[in-house]
């Protein structure tokens, strides 16, 4: 899946000053995580991991 066709949120701890700033966009069976910082494209790298490891990490 290409990455415009998902649809990303950015994390509530990213504020608006730009720095460190992460979105997140969920499907039911995979979680994909980027940075905001670089331009939303179909190259814009970013890592896919299981809902329950995105859930491990949250909680941690």
């Amino acid at each position: 899946m290409s990455s415009t066709a998902l649809r990303w949120f950015k994390s509530s701890y990213s504020g608006d000053e730009g720095g460190n700033c992460v979105e997140v966009a969920t499907e039911p069976t995979t979680v994909h995580i980027r940075d905001s910082k670089r331009p939303p494209d179909d190259t814009t790298p970013h890592i896919t991991v299981a809902p329950s490891a995105w859930t491990a990490f949250l909680a941690w």
